[in-house]
């Protein structure tokens, strides 16, 4: 840290980087902390006690090293011990996990909708805290949930997390954050997020993007969102709406018309109704299997499955291509139902990119589909959760109720 700061400070910053190294990349030693942190032995040693004492850090020999004579102690965080809830509200369905420190997932919980009315928040918020009330109840006595990150297909505010639009469930300046809160009532912080936003996090940190700083990651499922990571932080924006690239303009000229009003956006040309409407399907038979379907019947040599592929390939490739030239990343990931339309339309997203971009810009990009599946907006959803906790460790802690009551059934 730069000069001027309190000895206060320096060990909360200090504290903070052991216990985010230990969350990221699993048990470690001390001496290997001490060179990456560029710290002594002995102030690591007392910043280990510390975590330690917390609850938050625990001390053991490594597993199956493989190695003779004796082994050093490694660093590891307390998973089961020190947790949070992470929720994804998706489309077609909810899910739920319950993440120990590390990103090691406890139990987790999914449905498809089960509400009546989706465009009542409160409904949805009764739902996420019917599986907190049975995820909490099957924590180890003891344990704690020091934080709520709760992903949202739509548009939200940073950082307040006010969800301004949210199309398919037909949200308009919701504050479901405090909805939320309210009904779970467990003293910890409750953070919202753009699903795409925590999906390029989760990537970054934990998955196709390991390693790299700069991320553009896609998430298609009915709509596409995308997140960008550059020089290894979160591209927000202004009001945190940066990175809406489903709402890309790629077809000015004829295009189709999307939910948003305007037309030609990449999710109107790419996204899943585009390819089951081009394919000859019910556009509005939406789900992974049905984009499956398409792409395995292309694969089989269905002359219009192929057809279908290509175009949406083509206006996907046009999008990344944009993309490409505007923010050079080193690695572009396609999640959701981007996945399957990537693996069945590499070649023509290849071609359009190579055709629209500066050699320079793509001479080191690699395209990679999502390493964590399925799972990818649940992990970012826990590292938003963790994100007041990993930030100061010792202050979170101490506000974290000791006794959590499970949360009551709505009434």
């Amino acid at each position: 840290m730069k000069a001027g700061h309190s000895q206060e400070e320096i060990r909360r910053h200090n504290l903070s980087t052991l216990l985010r190294h230990v969350h990221i990349e699993g048990p470690v030693s001390r001496a290997v902390l001490a060179d990456r942190m560029g710290l002594n032995r002995s102030t690591i040693l007392g910043l280990v006690t510390d975590l330690t004492t917390a609850g938050l850090v625990l001390e053991e020999l490594p597993r199956d090293t493989g190695r003779a004579g004796r082994p050093s102690l490694v660093v590891r965080p307390e998973s089961s011990h020190v947790y949070v809830l992470a929720y994804d509200v998706g489309v077609d369905r909810l899910a739920a996990a319950r993440i120990g420190l590390g990103g090691i997932f406890l139990d987790r919980r999914e449905s498809p909708w089960p509400l009546d009315e989706p465009d009542d928040p409160g409904e949805v918020a009764d739902a996420l805290t019917g599986f907190a009330r049975q995820m909490l109840a099957t924590a180890e006595p003891g344990s704690r949930c020091v934080g709520v990150g709760v992903a949202v297909r739509g548009i939200v505010r940073h950082p307040d997390g006010l969800v301004r639009r949210a199309p398919n469930m037909g949200w308009t300046d919701q504050d479901f954050c405090t909805e939320l809160t309210r009904r779970l009532d467990l003293g910890v912080p409750v953070e919202v997020d753009n699903e795409a936003n925590l999906g390029a996090l989760a990537e970054h940190l934990r998955g196709a993007g390991l390693g790299s700083d700069n991320v553009v990651y896609l998430h298609g499922d009915i709509g596409i969102g995308g997140g960008l990571v550059t020089d290894g932080r979160l591209l927000r924006g202004a009001d945190g709406y940066g990175g809406e690239v489903g709402h890309m303009i790629v077809n000015p000229r004829g295009g189709t018309l999307c939910g948003c009003g305007a037309r030609g956006c990449l999710e109107a040309e790419a996204g899943e109704r585009a390819l089951l409407a081009a394919a000859g399907r019910d556009p509005q038979a939406t789900g992974k299997e049905e984009v499956h379907a398409v792409v395995s019947a292309a694969d089989r040599g269905d002359i219009v499955a192929r057809a279908a592929l290509h175009q949406v390939g083509d206006w996907l490739g046009v999008g990344v291509a944009n993309l490409v030239t505007l923010f050079n990343p080193s690695v572009v990931i396609f999640g959701g139902m981007l996945r399957d339309v990537f693996l069945g339309a590499a070649a023509q997203i290849r071609s359009r990119i190579n055709i629209s971009t500066l050699a320079a810009s793509r001479e080191n990009l690699r395209l990679r589909v999502s390493a964590l599946g399925d799972d990818a907006v649940l992990v970012g959803a826990a590292e938003l959760g963790f994100s007041a906790l990993l930030a100061d460790p010792m202050v979170i802690l101490a506000d974290t109720p000791a006794e959590q009551p499970v949360p009551p059934s709505p009434r």
